[in-house]
């Protein structure tokens, strides 16, 4: 049996999410694909526009067999972390042949050796790192131009390596084959090329024309291909999901607007006030303890709490040349969600992989459930009611901060409804 693992957040599902489904089985004639979702909250540091079970259902419907959720300790967090957690959970269902993945230059090769070169850290890239970063880089860029500095000083990298590490999906897969080296797994990662627009290509009040050419040589023109941020864009701008209708499949954009009709789209700065609320409790004691927040940022948010006006306009505020706007909104979450740095340690004591909380499948996919039953190590949680007594102690710990953080955003997802919204234990899986 050939299984695909894909690792995605489909925030929302387009039609370069379904290209990248279909590309991954024929390139390695899979069986079945097996999705490693984000919950209710995403890596950017901010909420998915929709929740959890919507886009599950959205990726079912377009191609996948199982979704299970990435927990919000890893979903939430850096590259590295989000990488570990989720390959970490792929790897331990023992049913998982090939890890599949979108890259802007598609060569597994390429971000293999860098993957290899990063895992290592010969003291030369460190070195080369520190002085970067002693410029006042951020991390990202000094670590592009510490890689580049190896290779000209003549270290076995691919051309262009400083280049592929300024690319997010380049860096993403990096990652997950650094973490694919550390388990010594036999998962193949398997790279498609992204096709359309880039991943930070935004909505400026358009959209391009329906047809793009064909990705492949002999293929008709295709889909639209539009990056999930121009999408999310596009609606909080007052775009209807139904302007969308070239961008994302049918399936996927009746499941968006079903969704409207009973709860509303979310962005960061619906969390305003409950951040302010938990920071201002919190100034006196500081921030250190929450999941990367430094001293120096404890001491920045605290610092500037009355310029507070808003989530992204406080993560602008609070944002240097060597601190992204990006790390800086995870921290925030962080802060809100009540995601500790004991919560990571705890994460890694339990191999990165507490448990695998199915969200929905496919029947037809009985055979791959059966797989997994058979090979898994880690402990699959179908119903959330029995997770306490099926789970060791420290993992049901973890599972509580998925409970808490969904409760939040489910909260804030229906405020105009008048009415509470469903909890996480009368909530059913998504069986198709």
């Amino acid at each position: 049996m050939r299984v695909n693992g894909i690792i995605a957040e489909y925030n929302p599902f387009h039609n370069g999410h379904r290209y990248q489904m279909e590309e991954s089985r024929r390139l390695t004639g899979a069986d079945y694909t097996v999705v490693v979702m984000s919950g209710d909250f995403v890596q950017r540091g901010a909420p998915a526009l929709a929740d959890k079970h919507a886009r599950a259902e959205m990726a079912l419907r377009c191609g996948a067999d199982l979704v299970l959720e990435l927990p919000a300790l890893y979903a939430a967090s850096s590259a590295e972390a989000f990488a570990s957690g989720a390959v970490a959970l792929l790897h331990g269902l023992g049913a998982v042949t090939h890890l599949c993945f979108g890259s802007e230059c598609g060569d597994a090769d390429a971000l293999g050796q860098i993957a290899a070169f990063l895992l290592d850290e010969p003291e030369q890239y460190r070195t080369a790192l520190k002085a970067f970063l002693k410029q006042g880089l951020s991390y990202p860029s000094a670590r592009a131009g510490a890689i580049s500095a190896c290779r000209e000083a003549g270290e076995a990298l691919p051309e262009g390596c400083g280049e592929i590490l300024a690319s997010p999906n380049n860096i993403l897969g990096i990652d997950y084959i650094k973490a694919l080296l550390r388990l010594e797994s036999g998962m193949v990662p398997v790279t498609i090329q992204r096709v359309g627009a880039g991943y930070h290509e935004g909505f400026y009040g358009g959209f391009p024309a329906p047809a793009q050419p064909a990705s492949r040589p002999g293929q008709e023109p295709g889909p639209s291909l539009s990056s999930a941020l121009a999408i999310r864009q596009a609606l909080q701008q007052g775009c209807t999901p139904a302007r969308l209708a070239g961008f994302m499949p049918g399936e996927s954009l009746r499941i968006l607007s079903s969704y409207t009709e009973k709860a509303r789209l979310l962005h960061a700065d619906d969390f305003s006030p409950l951040l302010f609320y938990k920071l201002l409790m919190e100034q006196g004691q500081g921030y250190e303890k929450y999941m990367d927040v430094s001293q120096s940022l404890s001491d920045r948010i605290a610092g500037q709490l009355n310029g507070f006006a808003g989530y992204e306009s406080f993560c602008e505020l609070l944002k240097t040349k060597n601190m992204t706007y990006t790390r800086i909104s995870r921290c925030l979450l962080h802060i809100l969600l009540g995601i500790e740095k004991a919560h990571m340690e705890l994460g890694q004591g339990l191999g990165h992989a507490p448990y695998a909380r199915v969200l929905g499948f496919r029947r037809q996919a009985a055979p791959l459930l059966g797989a997994i039953g058979k090979l898994s190590s880690v402990p699959l949680v179908t119903k959330l009611a029995d997770a306490k007594k099926s789970l060791e102690a420290d993992a049901y710990r973890l599972l509580e901060l998925d409970v808490r953080s969904s409760a939040l955003y489910r909260a804030m997802a229906c405020a105009h409804i008048g009415r509470p919204p469903k909890n996480e234990f009368s909530t059913p899986l998504v069986m198709l």
